[in-house]
């Protein structure tokens, strides 16, 4: 059974502004009834008020209607409430019209006076609601000037002097416009609510499609160069199981390991915690290549660099290996890690680098380096360097030579430390 109040708490924030803001139109409502029918009982008779407090309580219930109607439709959820707005228009004239009349041929005195509140109130009423079923300041404008005109005029049938006629109009312009106002304000007070709520909730769904994409890239960074590298040993235990050489044993064992490795990878992105190492990726660089029979060179110093430093060079590295190991034919690679002027810059080259003749747009000129790729690896790696203020540049320098340069800005602190390690 739900508890009292229980509709409310699982109400969102913006739900409960907005019958917050549909309750307070329709206490608008009950105001009018209060104010302008309640109160005839004391100025006239019990007939005269009792017919009084009926049309005013069926102008607030129209009223009520129309706000109810024109909330929806300002949230998109019905069409504009036209009829229900010329309907109010009309049940205004007829109230009005009506007490007009009574205040014309009923018993003088009081009931004059309780006419006549009735006559201006609901004009007042009518053009503060008839306001939220339009939109531009210059309708809004409109339909309130006219209600006050409208109330200038029928007038005239009471042979009210022409001062007095103009005071009434100026006074259900007044009036008309500061129910007006309110209500759009709170309309505007309503849909800035939702729209902070939607930017809340579009806000969550970046920061979980960016954590895909972080998640998605690391991941790629982890098995790409390990697939690699076990396509490469399983191949060359194939050729050696074969030729019957006791060789291949060696390979797959080399291959396990590294599976398992991957595996420990994989559990470390999944929980957020894995960083890359320079110095770890230079030298699992130099395992992987020179057992894919590739000679590399590693050069430079990587002492005293800023973590967040070595983490960016270190997917860098890793990277630039999957990549010479997936693309084009390598026979070396150097890598190149050196100070200049506060930053740091790591190169990459190799020479394995295909040159095409293609000429259409779909060819590429290089195809065995990562610019060649055009994948999502070195978009990857530009968002990471991003992040230190780095830069990277890649593409072929020279015939056969692809070359990947990264460069990271270092902090004074840093920069001096890594001068004197290098010095």
């Amino acid at each position: 059974m739900r508890r009292p109040g229980g509709w409310w708490r699982v109400k969102s924030t913006p739900e409960k502004v907005e019958t917050y803001t549909r309750w307070s139109f329709h206490f608008f409502g009950v105001i009018e009834i209060l104010a302008l029918g309640v109160t005839a009982y004391g100025r006239t008779g019990a007939g005269l008020a009792t017919a009084l407090c009926l049309l005013v309580t069926v102008h607030a219930t129209a009223c009520m209607l129309v706000s109810s109607r024109a909330l929806d439709w300002t949230r998109g959820r019905r069409p504009q409430p036209v009829r229900p707005m010329w309907a109010l228009v009309v049940v205004s004239a007829v109230v009005s019209i009506t007490a007009v009349v009574i205040a014309e041929r009923g018993p003088s005195g009081e009931v004059e006076t309780a006419a006549g509140s009735v006559y201006g109130g609901v004009l007042c009423y009518a053009a503060g609601v008839i306001t939220l079923g339009v939109r531009g300041w210059r309708r809004r404008v409109a339909v309130v000037g006219a209600f006050a005109v409208g109330a200038g005029l029928l007038t005239f049938p009471l042979e009210m002097p022409l001062l007095a006629s103009v005071v009434l109009a100026g006074l259900v312009m007044v009036t008309g416009g500061f129910l007006a106002a309110t209500s759009i304000f709170s309309l505007w007070l309503l849909n800035a609510v939702y729209a902070l709520d939607e930017a809340k909730e579009t806000r969550v769904r970046l920061a979980v499609a960016e954590e895909r994409l972080r998640f998605g890239r690391d991941l790629h960074d982890v098995m790409g160069r390990n697939l690699a590298v076990i396509a490469l040993k399983s191949e060359l235990a194939v050729q050696l199981s074969r030729r019957g050489r006791p060789e291949a044993v060696e390979q797959m064992i080399e291959v396990q390991r590294i599976a398992q490795e991957s595996q420990r990878e994989v559990r470390d992105v999944v929980r957020g915690y894995r960083e890359a190492a320079l110095e770890v990726e230079l030298a699992g660089a130099r395992g992987v290549l020179s057992a894919a029979g590739i000679v590399s060179e590693v050069t430079g110093e990587t002492a005293g660099l800023p973590a967040e430093v070595q983490s960016a060079l270190g997917w860098v590295v890793r990277e630039a290996t999957t990549n010479v190991l997936r693309h084009g034919d390598a026979k070396k690679v150097a890598v190149t890690v050196r100070m200049s002027e506060g930053r740091v810059v790591l190169t990459v080259e190799n020479d394995g680098v295909a040159e095409t003749t293609g000429d259409g747009p779909g060819d590429s000129a290089v195809t065995g380096g990562p610019a060649g790729t055009g994948g999502s690896g070195l978009s990857g790696l530009r968002e990471r360097l991003s992040a230190v203020d780095g830069t990277l540049e890649a593409g072929p320098v020279g015939r056969g030579v692809f070359r990947l340069t990264a460069e990271v800005p270092l902090p004074a602190a840093a920069a001096g430390a890594a001068l004197g390690v290098a010095s």
